[in-house]
């Protein structure tokens, strides 16, 4: 899924580019491709500090979710299919 077909799947209104849930998602499939790399790439340092960061990144996204609107967070969280953050 490219970066267009996501922004269009989460958006909330017309112009919506930059909302949590687009976010987050933005960031999951980032996140997945990195983890793909890494497979192969073991000895890839850098890339793995830049997944760690974007890790920390979606999970501080997923609490300002979590206390905003806690339906809209259990939503994506099911539909992205990553784990309840803490």
């Amino acid at each position: 899924m490219d970066k267009k077909e996501i922004i269009e799947k989460y958006k909330l209104s017309e112009n919506d580019t930059g909302s949590v849930q687009v976010q987050v998602a933005l960031l999951t499939a980032r996140i997945n491709h990195l983890n793909e790399h890494l497979k192969k790439n073991h000895k890839d340092n850098h890339s793995r500090r830049g997944l760690l960061q974007m890790v920390g990144k979606r999970k501080g996204f997923l609490l300002y979710l979590k206390e905003q609107d806690i339906e809209a967070y259990r939503n994506l969280i099911k539909e992205l299919g990553i784990r309840e953050v803490k």
